[in-house]
């Protein structure tokens, strides 16, 4: 214990954010024995916030110092994007994160010797820098994401008029060529204030070898390997980095048993379902879509004949809206309270058959259920990660930030997902077509005698399932970190 190392880690506001570094934390303490304290930024309006922070701190092992978000009513639009008011945010917080690290450092038991950011954060290692801490930068989502962070600045001396209207994909050095279609958010406007945020962090990332030691990203090797000997190789993005970069995922919740009190039912139903017969239904921590297609998804789910958990939020047409409030109205037993916006009769027609939950549910103890056999995802990393980690193959419903980018790479790329011909933030996906690739993943046909045939969608996510699950018995990537340290 006393050569024990404390690490910081800084998480920007958002559960999507909070998460996977929550889970890093926990990887340090739990195979490598380091004292853990996590900056958050937190809202204080999400019971599904609240819920992860408290099972994060029960066993005592994390400590958390909960930030209240700084008021930038002044500087912003109140509408401005999702990107604009994190970077805003983070930047506006420099302060409060600079009082944080000193007092740990003037007051913990062990002096903090290693700061770790996500991409937002990077304006505080200037702070760590001060107080003599090494320096890491964590991107929560997969290596192909880093790979255009690390070139957008490239792309945007190359590009002329809008990404979405070139007829060409975009070249990334060693990497799988990025169609226009697949942009990030912050990349769909140029003239939008998000975009020059976007690429004020995508600049910073590479100056992390002028003030830091690292970069972590949530992948493994034999899933990206690709990528990440682009971003290692200085003939390629490595030239730009020219940082190491530690493969550090898949990092995953496992199931907990706090974060299903008061949805016990939900079990209960599940524990009756056969084996992979139900397909869950949910788009994340910030995922909404509009009535029209709430109403074309119930129908879609009602036609398909499936057994279904849908988590449900009141319609919004901004696909991301939920993003800052994620269950903040409570737990709802059965969906009662956003039954009003679905189709007339469709709870009394699916009963027994469906389940709806309202806001937030236990996404891992579902997903790790025996009778789970698919997921229709808005294919945010965390939930993609959660998803084949357990053998679930997906319906991918791509709605914002990375998500395009993620819906690609996990059908095109992986083979382990399949998806509607439209973008869904772009045209409503009709019934009859949902009804489709919910079929299309969640019947097995049988031959001519009655022995079913292999699903090369469910064969593709086991593989992969195995591939995680050797990559974590390994655990290589976070000790050589941790090495750096000891040096």
């Amino acid at each position: 214990m006393e050569n024990q190392q404390h690490m910081v880690l800084l998480s920007s506001p958002g559960l999507g954010h909070l998460i996977p570094v929550i889970e890093l934390g926990k990887r340090f303490v739990f195979h490598h024995n380091l004292k853990i304290t996590i900056i958050a930024f937190t809202s204080h309006t999400s019971h599904a916030e609240k819920l992860v922070l408290k099972t994060a701190t029960s066993g005592g092992f994390i400590d958390i110092v909960e930030i209240p978000p700084p008021d930038i009513s002044s500087v912003i639009d109140p509408d401005a994007a999702i990107v604009t008011r994190l970077c805003v945010m983070m930047r506006e917080g420099v302060p409060a994160i600079r009082d944080a690290l000193s007092n740990l450092a003037g007051t913990a038991t062990v002096r903090p010797s290693a700061l770790i950011v996500d991409i937002f954060g990077t304006e505080a290692l200037g702070v760590a820098e001060e107080l003599k801490m090494r320096k890491y930068v964590f991107v929560a989502s997969h290596a192909w994401f880093l790979s255009l962070l690390i070139y957008a600045p490239t792309l945007d001396k190359q590009v002329q008029g809008q990404y979405v209207d070139q007829k060409e994909p975009f070249q990334i050095p060693g990497c799988t060529p990025l169609r226009p279609e697949d942009v990030v958010d912050p990349m769909l406007d140029r003239n939008d204030k998000q975009y020059q945020e976007y690429l004020g962090f995508c600049n910073g990332i590479p100056k992390v070898n002028d003030i830091g030691d690292g970069v972590l990203v949530n992948t493994w090797e034999t899933l990206q390997q690709k990528d990440l000997e682009s971003l290692r190789n200085r003939n390629l993005l490595g030239g730009i980095l020219k940082a190491p970069v530690y493969a550090v995922g898949p990092l995953v919740r496992l199931p907990d048993s706090e974060m299903s009190q008061g949805i016990e039912w939900l079990t209960h139903w599940l524990d009756g379902q056969p084996e992979e017969s139900v397909i869950y239904v949910s788009f994340g921590s910030g995922g909404t879509m509009s009535c029209e297609q709430m109403t074309e998804l119930a129908w879609g789910l009602e036609l398909s004949g499936q057994r279904f958990i849908w988590v449900l939020r009141a319609p919004i047409d901004a696909a991301d809206a939920a993003f800052f409030t994620t269950g903040s109205d409570g737990r709802d037993e059965g969906g009662s309270k956003l039954s009003k916006y679905l189709p007339e009769g469709f709870s009394s027609r699916t009963y027994n058959v469906g389940v709806l939950v309202s806001e937030w549910g236990p996404q891992v103890d579902i997903l790790t259920h025996p009778s789970v056999g698919g997921f229709l995802s808005h294919c945010g990393w965390n939930s993609a990660l959660e998803s084949i980690t357990n053998g679930v193959p997906m319906i991918a419903w791509p709605l914002y930030a990375e998500q395009r980018m993620n819906a690609t790479l996990f059908v095109e790329e992986l083979g382990v997902a399949v998806r509607p011909r439209v973008l869904p933030t772009k045209k409503v996906v009709d019934r009859d077509e949902i009804a489709s690739v919910v079929r299309e993943i969640m019947v097995v046909e049988e031959d001519c005698n009655k022995v079913k045939k292999k699903n090369p969608i469910r064969e593709g996510v086991k593989a992969i399932r195995r591939s995680a699950v050797e990559a974590l018995s390994k655990g290589g990537a976070l000790a050589q970190v941790v090495a750096t340290g000891e040096e």
